[in-house]
């Protein structure tokens, strides 16, 4: 037998040690992943946990768990996506805590979700379609919450009406109109969430005394009468960028007004200029340009403020209200080749606008100056004149008059510059004064529709303009919105592109285009 010295048996079990080592055994197989323990907050069973005092919502449960129970929470905000983690939930309880708020989306990817509960807790509000998700969501708990019952729940009121999961009775804690209203009793026509808001949509960068929208060959027009420049300058809307383009200026010396009239599809325009005479241009297509037909009597009209334009017996008028101490307002009619002298009204009185106004089928016209009250004259037919009727009112220092119909009622509004203005009824004999608006350093007015909504804008030199919004309740004007603009002297309203626009005319600032936006507050 062969001997092997100790050398050789000293490698032979290092040999052996090493193959040992590098043989799979039992000893090197991967551990099994832990189960996760159940909440410290938590109590659990097979597959429900009960969470008492909990600060947070844990991060991880075991198995299986189906039905969650938490009372007394720590906190009062429950995140989007809260509850993701517990997909096989079908029972959520969160009962007697203090959660003010939930996120749009806490319960996303709850698709087994059959009863959920929110009772007793401090909820006011619920986000818009909370629910949306929950598809086989059979009974729902949410009492014992002060709900505040305004526009923000108005959402909960339609789905409560059209949703198959059981829901107990809930009140309303708030406003105090619907205080202790069951709210499946309520109906969306309770709520009134469509509201309004006028933005800047577009600047213009120049001052304007005037503004002045029309259509003209299937486009949208403005023209403004700059005081810096004295041009009338023209703008039309383009319908691909959505903004209004500079298109043309018409060159004047000190331009006040800017009046276009489109008689027998051509268009026309009047000019009213403080220096130099007052003149009316004719568009021409080709070349396109505007081009001098006629000037208007220096005599009669000395300091123009003011041009009107109206059709009147199928015959085409504009008016122009002069208000210099030697003028008087003068009226001007179209017959075929241009538009000649037809009367002077109101000399001596430095008169600052005209209305135009039809009263049960009688055209009526009505002065306002700065050294007297607003005079009426009535359309005499057989005499193709008009001849005096009336004073409105005692009040003096009213530098506009505008009217506007509601419901087939007549109203005025005379807007003055150290006074107060005023809103009028016609009572089938007589303007009555139903309402004062506060109006300090007020030189323009302007009524005007959107939609259903009447609106009054009052501009100011020396604060911020307001818009005022009718209230049919009261059949008054009520405060609607301040807007921030630079002693404005005229406005139009522009309907185009499904877009409802009020233009600005500033003294002393940017131009501005302020459109008409529609909010449902219902939607948040």
């Amino acid at each position: 037998m062969l001997e092997l010295g100790p050398r050789w048996m000293r490698l032979i079990f290092m040999s052996v040690v090493c193959l040992c080592l590098c043989l799979p055994g039992e000893s090197h197989t991967k551990k099994a992943p832990k189960v996760p323990r159940c909440p410290v907050t938590c109590s659990c069973t097979k597959d429900s946990a009960f969470c008492v005092d909990t600060k947070a919502i844990p991060k991880s449960f075991p198995p299986g768990i189906i039905s969650l129970t938490m009372v007394n929470t720590a906190f009062t905000t429950i995140p989007e996506g809260a509850f993701s983690h517990l997909h096989l939930l079908q029972f959520l309880f969160i009962e007697n805590n203090d959660i003010l708020e939930l996120s749009k989306y806490t319960f996303r990817g709850l698709k087994s979700l059959t009863h959920l509960s929110l009772s007793n807790n401090n909820l006011q509000q619920l986000p818009r379609d909370i629910f949306k998700h929950l598809d086989i969501l059979t009974d729902l708990d949410l009492r014992g919450n002060s709900f505040r019952c305004d526009c923000k729940i108005k959402w909960l009121v339609d789905w409560m009406e059209k949703t198959n999961t059981s829901v107990p009775a809930i009140y309303c804690a708030s406003p105090f109109e619907f205080q202790g209203r069951r709210i499946r009793d309520l109906t969306p026509r309770d709520f009134n969430c469509i509201t309004a808001d006028f933005a800047v949509y577009e600047t213009f960068p120049f001052h304007s005394v005037s503004a002045e929208s029309y259509e003209f060959s299937g486009d949208q027009f403005v023209a403004f009468a700059q005081p810096d420049s004295g041009f009338c300058t023209l703008y039309i809307w383009d319908h691909v960028e959505m903004i209004f383009k500079r298109f043309h200026n018409i060159t004047s010396r000190s331009a006040v007004y800017c009046k276009p009239v489109v008689i027998n599809n051509t268009l026309y325009m009047v000019v009213a200029q403080l220096f130099g005479g007052s003149h009316i241009y004719k568009w021409e297509e080709g070349p396109q340009r505007f081009i001098k037909i006629q000037d208007i009597d220096t005599n009669r009209v000395r300091k123009p403020n003011f041009v009107d334009t109206f059709l009147l017996d199928e015959e085409w008028y504009f008016i122009v209200a002069d208000s210099s101490k030697a003028g008087s307002t003068s009226i001007y009619r179209w017959n075929s080749n241009g538009f000649y002298s037809h009367q002077s009204l109101h000399p001596w009185h430095r008169d600052t606008h005209v209305e135009f106004i039809d009263v049960g089928g009688k055209p009526h016209l009505i002065l306002s100056s700065a050294s007297q009250p607003p005079v009426v004259y009535q359309w005499n037919r057989s005499q193709k004149q008009f001849v005096f009727h009336s004073i409105i009112t005692e009040l003096a220092d009213v530098q506009m008059v505008k009217h506007f119909w509601v419901r087939k009622v007549l109203y005025l509004c005379l807007t003055r510059f150290i006074g107060d203005s005023k809103i009028l009824r016609w009572e089938g004999q007589r303007f009555v004064e139903i309402q004062t608006l506060p109006s300090r350093g007020s030189m323009a007015v302007y009524p005007f529709t959107v939609g259903p909504r009447q609106y009054l804008i009052l501009g100011s030199d020396f604060s911020f303009s307001r818009v005022y919004l009718w209230d049919d309740l009261t059949q008054r004007f009520q405060p609607f919105q301040e807007l921030n603009m630079r002693a404005p002297r005229a406005f139009s309203l522009v309907s185009v592109d499904n877009k409802d626009m009020l233009l600005a005319a500033s003294f002393k600032g940017n131009t501005l285009a302020y459109q008409h936006l529609v909010v449902d507050l219902s939607a948040k």
